[in-house]
């Protein structure tokens, strides 16, 4: 069989068979998956692998990342507007997937080597407030006002509420990622010693304490199922199936809607407990470990948010300023 003559499908099902003998993430493979469903839709064919060009992952990547009138009014046949981290994502993906093939004879060139990756842009970490999450747990337990003909106002409780609740507490107290909280099964709490087990990034495990109130919720939303078995997950829904990251975003939005607050996402809780652990006295060390990060790149971020913390402090209370001293 000449290795060349393999097509795009034929090249991806080799790769994803290595990366499982590789035990990639789960979430991993399903964004790699993603990327390459995403390109083959755009290119309506299954191309033989060592025949693509880069100027075709480009068309992809320039047309995927577009506009109707960016590129030139007319529409393509596959349109959806992304962000710069998603583009980053997919180029990223298929970068991979080169890498391996060159490595494995099933292509001559590296052909996302000729291609600039995306550069997304830096967005501001903004942490919730207190009252913010305040009042996301202040209408948990209820659904979103509605009317019905006749009837005044109302709302109803809501089945998932201490679920809810609890997933809310847990994402605050430890810091842990959306994939990670989908990933936990019960066994992986210790509610004696009030730590939970956590599978992270490239398979590394580590252990996060939480607080009693944190405890507390966990218990009671295990005692409301009382059926369940210690290799369950943890979060489940109505159905008993397993969350993923989208229905837990959903969720947390949903939440956020109903209390008013803005731009909740499961990303904003670790990014308030990052910034709070800094703040009440943690050290920048703890906090790469707590949050599961090779490296302090992104610990600095937080710790120039509660920098800026610390200068406006000091000009509200030094004794030089408000006495006006020269």
């Amino acid at each position: 069989m000449d290795k060349h003559k393999l097509t795009f499908t034929q090249v991806v099902e080799g790769y994803i068979l290595a990366q499982e003998a590789r035990q990639l993430s789960v979430h991993t493979l399903d964004d790699y998956k993603n990327t390459f469903n995403k390109i083959l839709k755009f290119w309506e064919f299954d191309p033989v692998f060592n025949e693509i060009a880069a100027e075709d992952i480009e068309q992809f990547l320039a047309t995927i990342g577009s506009t109707p009138q960016e590129v030139g009014g007319v529409a393509p046949r596959y349109i959806e507007k992304l962000s710069e981290k998603t583009l980053l994502n997919y180029h990223t993906g298929l970068s991979a997937l080169w890498t391996w093939a060159v490595g494995n004879a099933l292509a001559e060139r590296h052909v996302l080597e000729k291609i600039k990756p995306p550069k997304p842009k830096k967005s501001e970490i903004v942490p919730l407030s207190k009252d913010d999450i305040e009042a996301m747990l202040a209408v948990v337990d209820r659904s979103q006002p509605y009317k019905r003909p006749g009837k005044r106002e109302c709302s109803h409780k809501l089945p998932t509420a201490t679920r809810n609740r609890t997933i809310i507490l847990l994402l605050l107290d430890t810091g842990i990622r959306v994939s990670e909280l989908c990933d936990l099964r019960i066994r992986d709490v210790d509610q004696r010693n009030r730590r939970v087990k956590v599978l992270g990034k490239g398979n590394k495990e580590r252990s996060l304490p939480y607080c009693p109130a944190t405890g507390q919720a966990i218990w009671r939303y295990l005692s409301s199922r009382p059926d369940s078995s210690v290799d369950d997950f943890l979060f489940v829904t109505e159905n008993g199936q397993r969350l993923d990251r989208r229905y837990v975003r959903t969720t947390l939005k949903r939440i956020g809607d109903r209390a008013n607050v803005r731009g909740v996402h499961p990303h904003r809780f670790r990014h308030t407990f990052a910034v709070n652990y800094l703040r009440n006295g943690g050290n920048a060390y703890g906090l790469q470990s707590s949050l599961g990060h090779e490296s302090l790149e992104m610990v600095k971020k937080y710790l120039q948010i509660v920098q800026a913390d610390l200068d406006n402090a000091h000009r509200q209370a030094s004794p030089v300023a408000n006495w006006q001293l020269r």
